[in-house]
């Protein structure tokens, strides 16, 4: 009989190392495991001043570096979700501006599990937070914004909406490599105002990203949801016009001459469309924008950037104007117009710095943090006009879009969405109707091929800080899939 010694040693020896490699490839796995669950707890928040005993909040926050050569790091505030966290959903939050912070509006006072109170520095637990639905994670982008930053200060010169993208993309990455447990999650992304910009643009690179899987991870995106979004800026503007005058803010003579002298579809205003603008604008000064039917605040102290809320401004060069609101101590229906001394008392604190994990230079160093950045919105690169090439692609791809609008917005009102979305010449799935949240109209919504629209009622530009229950019951249905209640 024919020996077959050489064979079988072959053998052996290749299964010998693939026996090693696997053992070397399961240990570099567990070792990766080991020290992204360390990197982890490193950013782990404990002993947050002013935070409830209870019930508790599982939150993590710190800096996720996404230029290394240019020393570009922005600053996150993660909570896992209330219940279930394996399970849930990733919900990128952003706001807008440019220059506001996510940390300060989305987090600190409208959807995040702890709000920054109204009647001392410290905070209460939110009833009506987004992380019942979902893991939240919040992120203060561009850089320049809250406690983001950069060691390289021409980038501060470059920021537009493609600079904005490609950090917030990098970002993203990153953090899911520091947190890897939820790379298979299904990942949505949401914001308000400006990030009407933000939010598609970045859903677009993701999108286009994934399909070049052999050079980029991939990032289980589903969908993304905006509120009171900056879509197109003829649509915008002409909506702010046509609101002002429907809502008695504005004389007819004033709203004709605007009317007569404006072209919206131009990027930079004439003079004459400029003054008749700042005829609108001053008009409200004398009311809260962003919720006409609010108190205004009257601190003198309150936040003076342009859009005074989570900015929201797409103004161009020739139409920049300090449009800076002051709000009211007077909290009607729990809404506390004067929020912004709030959270930047708050997050000034060296303690609550230390906590966070923003203070990184030392327990002796202190970081100035403003709810909005001025300098950012000022400098800017405005140059994106319309959002809408975004929606027919990102509809085509089969992505879950849902828009939604407070009726109150002055800012970005429900006028200028509606004009933006019937630009898109969608098929109608479900017609105009009414929804129901505790047995009154919480708004009205309409169903597209591929888009859903959805009034808040008596919600101003901040959704979630005027209807926290509503607000909620709306982030519900975008990521279940159950339908808003149609029935009283």
């Amino acid at each position: 009989m024919a020996s077959s010694g050489p064979t079988t040693d072959k053998n052996s020896f290749f299964l010998l190392c693939l026996y090693v490699f696997l053992g070397l490839f399961i240990t570099c796995i567990k070792a990766s495991e080991r020290y992204s669950k360390s990197s982890q707890e490193s950013d782990r928040v404990i002993n947050l001043p002013g935070q409830p005993s209870s019930p508790s909040v599982s939150h993590f926050s710190g800096y996720i570096t996404v230029n290394q050569n240019h020393g570009r790091a922005l600053f996150y505030w993660f909570f896992e979700a209330q219940s279930q966290p394996s399970n849930k959903p990733l919900l990128l939050w952003l706001n807008g501006g440019p220059g506001c912070s996510s940390i300060g509006y989305g987090a600190a006072v409208e959807l995040g599990p702890l709000r920054v109170t109204q009647n001392r520095v410290g905070l209460d637990f939110n009833i009506h937070a987004w992380n019942k639905e979902a893991n939240l994670l919040f992120l203060e982008s561009p850089i320049g914004v809250g406690f983001s930053y950069t060691n390289t200060s021409s980038d501060l010169t470059k920021l537009d909406d493609r600079f904005v993208a490609e950090d917030a993309y990098n970002f993203l990455v990153n953090w899911l490599q520091k947190f890897p447990q939820f790379k298979s999650h299904d990942f949505y992304i949401s914001g308000e105002s400006y990030a009407g910009h933000y939010v598609p643009q970045l859903a677009e690179l993701v999108y286009d990203r994934n399909k070049e899987r052999a050079k980029y991870p991939y990032i289980n995106l589903k969908g993304f949801i905006v509120g009171n979004p900056e879509t197109n800026d003829y649509y915008d503007y002409k909506g702010i016009l046509e609101y002002a005058w429907s809502h008695s803010v504005i004389s007819d003579q004033e709203y004709d001459k605007a009317k007569e002298v404006c072209d919206f579809k131009l990027s930079d205003w004439s003079n004459e469309c400029n003054n008749a603008m700042n005829v609108v604008f001053d008009k409200y000064e004398e009311i809260d924008i962003y919720n006409i039917y609010a108190s205004k605040c009257l601190l003198k102290d309150s936040s003076s950037l342009a859009d005074g809320t989570d900015g929201g401004s797409h103004i161009s060069s020739t139409k920049a104007q300090n449009y800076g609101i002051r709000r009211m101590k007077i909290i009607p229906g729990g809404y506390d117009p004067c929020y912004s001394p709030h959270t930047e008392e708050y997050f000034n604190r060296m303690d609550v710095q230390t906590a966070l994990h923003a203070n990184i230079r030392g327990v002796d160093a202190y970081v100035k943090w403003n709810v909005c950045n001025d300098s950012v919105f000022r400098t800017y690169n405005y140059t994106v006009f319309s959002i809408l090439p975004i929606y027919k692609k990102l509809i085509k791809g089969g992505l879950k879009i849902w828009m939604y609008s407070g009726d109150a917005d002055g800012r970005v009102p429900v006028i200028g969405s509606r004009y933006c979305i019937e630009a898109l010449k969608l098929p109608l799935k479900s017609p105009w109707h009414s929804w129901y949240h505790n047995h009154q109209v919480g708004g009205r919504m309409v169903e597209y091929e591929g888009l859903t629209f959805v009034t808040v009622r008596g919600a101003g530009h901040l959704v979630p800080l005027n209807k926290p229950s509503e607000a909620l019951s709306l982030i519900h249905s975008f990521l279940s899939g159950e339908h808003l209640p149609i029935h009283r």
